[in-house]
């Protein structure tokens, strides 16, 4: 929360375009905002494309609404959802032990830590 100016998620553009006017959803929560502005290094940007880090400024949502890991989408184009599971391919490079059936590994995927 900045003051003056309200709630201001922070994180990277993965895939995608983000800018002023657009209508994300955070998920899982499944809630529905505007994108305000848009800003990286302190500058407005009229978009932020994949790779850029940026704050973007949320219409009528509070701090709490949001925790850390959330996605925000293009609520028109086919928004992010959660899922029960998925399918990933795995490639262990290094590993002290030895794997077998019933080994449960942590798993880091960008901020989560499963």
């Amino acid at each position: 929360k900045i003051g003056g100016i309200g709630t201001v998620p922070v994180g990277r553009v993965e895939t995608g375009i983000i800018k002023p006017g657009m209508v994300v959803t955070f998920s899982p929560a499944n809630i529905t905002t505007e994108v305000k502005s848009v800003e990286m290094h302190h500058e407005a940007l009229t978009e932020a494309n994949p790779g850029d880090n940026v704050g973007f400024n949320v219409r009528n949502l509070s701090v709490k609404d949001l925790k850390r890991g959330y996605v925000a989408s293009d609520s028109k184009n086919d928004p992010a959802k959660d899922t029960q599971f998925f399918n990933a391919q795995v490639i262990v490079m290094n590993h002290p032990g030895q794997i077998s059936n019933g080994y449960a590994p942590v798993l880091d995927c960008h901020t989560a830590h499963i």
